[in-house]
């Protein structure tokens, strides 16, 4: 997917991240989900589409089972978002894991968006 950086994306990136987290928090009840965090949002050139980047430390199972849980819940996220939020078309949601801390912590090479040497 590629990505819009204008300033519309990143103000509506930071909008969306908010206001999941605020839902992870208050209104979703998934024990799955106890420990997410979302790390970012990234957003295509007409906004239509949303990748939302989520933490969690644990064994791939325990990550996929989040990742499952968060799928099944972006359709209840993008309704309450377009009740939050004040556009004209709220993005499709799509979680993946955001596996950075991980790399950092553990020491495996990093592979993102690194200048040729």
């Amino acid at each position: 997917m590629k990505t819009s950086t204008s300033r519309r994306s990143i103000k509506m990136g930071d909008m969306i991240m908010r206001e999941i987290a605020t839902m992870l928090i208050e209104d979703v009840a998934d024990p799955r989900l106890e420990l997410v965090s979302i790390s970012g949002v990234r957003l295509n050139k007409d906004l239509k589409f949303a990748e939302v980047l989520f933490t969690l430390s644990g064994d791939k199972e325990r990550i996929a089972a989040a990742q499952k849980a968060l799928e099944r819940a972006a359709g209840y996220m993008r309704s309450t978002l377009s009740k939050r939020m004040k556009v004209r078309q709220v993005p499709q949601l799509t979680f993946v894991h955001d596996n950075f801390l991980e790399e950092m912590v553990y020491g495996k090479p990093l592979e993102r968006d690194l200048p040729d040497s």
